[in-house]
């Protein structure tokens, strides 16, 4: 009888630590079909993630978690293993990461352009200058600039803008931060008639509640790279490698190419990104 039950008693615990097992490889499997994008804020402001996400979840079975900031906090998220794959426009930042072995698999993936919209009727002149032309006219006129102030890839190309054209703005009283992403800064510079920098994707998906034209685009210091990059998984074991990988594959993919080409066309009458992963390799 002490027999049967001590038998009895064993097989219990043992359909329930093998339970417990089942549980822990379906937890974890579940967890490794998450993965955490780290990205631009424009890449969700434009509404290309929201085009393209949904279609890599239906053809991999992951789940994408996007964290859209600016590509400075971005790319801190993937010093730090917070991430498994970026999406940022900030190639000479990328480099150190990529030089650092922090993130591998760096994949050029496509590119538009910056551009200074203002007011139509123009304050500072700028209209057909050069990008530092026009920075310097709106410093000597002390028309308000809104500038991101976030770290993000928008951000550091306006510094580099400012530099070039030999003006510290910071500390001005016609300079303004607005501490957040692409969209809401647009926003901020149309409800106070300012300038501002902005990618072209982000302007054009917006351009219908905003009081702001284009009035600087096309010179060469302008140009908005793109890339795809996992964090390196001998780094951050944590990360999900797979995942990445896959989102990286995904991104180069030509479908998923001649998708981006095609996006904003129908409703913007232009592309609002151009494909660039046929091109030459990426180098950091």
């Amino acid at each position: 009888m002490n027999k049967r039950f001590a038998n009895h008693h064993w097989l219990r615990g043992s359909m329930a630590v093998v339970l417990l097992l089942l549980w822990i490889v379906a937890a974890s499997a579940a967890e490794l079909k998450d993965i955490i994008l780290a990205t631009t804020t424009s890449t969700v402001d434009s509404g290309l993630l929201d085009e393209l996400v949904p279609i890599f979840e239906k053809q991999t079975g992951y789940r994408v978690k996007t964290i859209a900031v600016g590509t400075g906090q971005a790319l801190a998220m993937g010093e730090k293993g917070e991430a498994d794959v970026l999406l940022v426009h900030a190639p000479a930042s990328e480099k150190t990461l990529v030089e650092a072995g922090i993130v591998i698999n760096y994949k050029l993936v496509m590119h538009n352009d910056f551009i200074l919209v203002g007011p139509s009727k123009d304050p500072a002149g700028i209209k057909g200058k050069s990008a530092a032309g026009a920075l310097k006219a709106i410093a000597e006129t002390q028309s308000v600039f809104i500038s991101r102030g976030d770290d993000s890839g928008t951000h550091k190309k306006e510094l580099s803008l400012w530099k070039e054209a030999s003006v510290d703005p910071k500390g001005k009283p016609w300079y303004q931060e607005s501490g957040q992403g692409m969209g809401a800064t647009l926003s901020m510079a149309s409800q106070k008639g300012a300038y501002t920098l902005t990618d072209r994707g982000t302007y054009l998906s917006q351009k219908a509640h905003l009081q702001l034209v284009i009035l600087c685009e096309g010179d060469k210091p302008l140009l908005n790279i793109y890339h795809v990059m996992q964090v390196n998984p001998e780094k951050f074991t944590k990360v999900n490698a797979l995942g990445a990988k896959a989102f990286v594959d995904f991104m180069v993919a030509p479908e998923t190419q001649r998708r981006i080409g095609e996006f904003g066309k129908n409703k913007y009458g232009a592309p609002l990104f151009f494909p660039d992963a046929a091109k030459a390799p990426s180098k950091p």
